[in-house]
């Protein structure tokens, strides 16, 4: 993906197509703007013709507006992403990113819950690799 990967307002447009699962330009335009940008409807078709070629999203007529679907799964798409920010920013250290994105906000229980868990369910996975191997052999 590293070819085709999203830029900023292209992420916006993805956004609402993740959410809704297809939309018009009009919609997209509109979503994009209650955001807190102006772009012209133009400026979105533009936008849009520009991901078909990068194979992000693709368009169906419908009548006589164009409805365009994701071509990219949303998950994918932010682990990538967020891969390439650790890699690119922090040089890979997962823990002095964690330091800067802590620091920087309120973090609510719920949110420091959430994190626990994931840091439960990374331990195990890197828990003992060699009994992982032995289990892996025996399938």
């Amino acid at each position: 993906m590293t070819d085709n990967q999203p830029t900023e307002r292209e992420l916006e447009a993805l956004k609402v197509l993740w959410e809704h699962g297809e939309a018009t330009v009009r919609s997209i335009c509109d979503q994009m703007n209650e955001g807190g940008q102006q772009l012209a409807y133009t400026t979105v078709l533009s936008l849009l013709q520009v991901m078909e070629q990068k194979g992000l999203v693709a368009h169906r007529r419908q009548g006589k507006a164009y409805v365009y679907l994701p071509l990219i799964e949303k998950e994918n798409t932010l682990r990538q992403l967020a891969s390439g920010f650790l890699e690119r920013v922090f040089d890979g250290a997962l823990d002095e990113y964690l330091v800067h994105a802590l620091g920087t906000r309120n973090v609510s229980k719920d949110e420091l819950q959430q994190l626990e868990e994931m840091i439960a369910v990374a331990r195990q996975k890197n828990a003992n690799p060699t009994d992982q191997k032995k289990m892996g052999d025996l399938r």
